[in-house]
């Protein structure tokens, strides 16, 4: 469409220098004197003189038409054009919103299945002899390359109030096995927070995509809180990652530093957020 404008300008600017020229051509017709006195020659002369310049006009109209005819078709084929692209745009529109109702379905049926997976288990009962309370008070979900941009001086903050982490860092020692570590972890955990960002959010990212798995299914079951935290991501590519957790009201460290998110969890544990 950009091309079909400049055609257009270039077209109707070459018309308007020829609608110039005729113009003065009929001018230069209309001025020729005719003498009654002249001689036969010179009225001869006057008359070829006219006649010349008639037709240039006559050409030179004739090239306008041309130069119109070539505008008008290039104006259909850029009204033909815009019509493929608005329905180009809606069709991408459409494909959106299924993309996201597929999204949010896809969504729902797992966590449906882990609801299923889990639901005999609530009805054992046990004596509470204090081995399930949890140990943390939140398990952080994170991607390692935000450990140094924001992650580690969160955690930092937390505990400098006193708040109980899960931090990899902490928790992960030479030799240990990392699956049955992060299932202690989330398991001992009251909240889990993740720190969505386009590394977390990443295809090749398989740890990340287990936990996350792992806290939507304590949250379904025990009613564990799942808390999102943005950083560096927009609300469009949450939603595109999944429309539950979009869904939910999250902290954003493009508005908030680490040390305020910290503060604002603390005041989810009343044992702590009094003091």
């Amino acid at each position: 469409m950009n091309s079909l404008d400049k055609e257009i300008a270039d077209l109707e600017k070459k018309k308007a220098e020829v609608d110039g020229k005729a113009a003065s051509a009929r001018k230069k017709a209309a001025s020729v004197n005719m003498s009654k006195t002249a001689s036969a020659s010179m009225i001869k002369s006057k008359v070829s003189q006219i006649e010349r310049y008639k037709s240039d006009e006559i050409k030179l109209q004739k090239s306008s038409a041309d130069f119109q005819k070539k505008i008008s078709e290039k104006r259909k084929k850029k009204n033909d054009a815009n019509l493929r692209l608005q329905k180009a745009m809606q069709n991408e529109q459409k494909k959106q919103i299924s993309e996201t109702k597929r999204l949010q379905e896809l969504y729902e049926k797992r966590i449906g299945e882990l609801q299923k997976q889990l639901i005999p288990q609530q009805n054992i009962t046990v004596e509470d002899d204090g081995v399930n309370e949890p140990k943390y008070d939140v398990f952080v979900s994170h991607a390692w390359e935000d450990k140094e941009t924001f992650v580690d001086e969160f955690v930092d903050e937390l505990r400098a109030l006193g708040v109980k982490v899960w931090y990899d860092k902490s928790q992960i020692k030479w030799g240990d096995s990392m699956r049955s570590k992060i299932d202690e972890g989330l398991s001992k955990s009251r909240f889990g927070v993740a720190i969505l960002s386009p590394d977390y959010i990443a295809e090749h990212k398989y740890w990340t995509k287990a936990e996350l798995d792992g806290l939507f299914q304590l949250e379904s079951i025990n009613g564990k809180m799942l808390l999102p935290i943005w950083h560096n991501l927009t609300k469009q590519q949450v939603m595109k990652f999944s429309p539950v957790i979009a869904s939910k009201l999250a902290m954003s460290t493009a508005t908030m530093t680490p040390k305020e998110i910290a503060e604002e969890l603390v005041k989810l544990l009343p044992e702590k957020g009094n003091n």
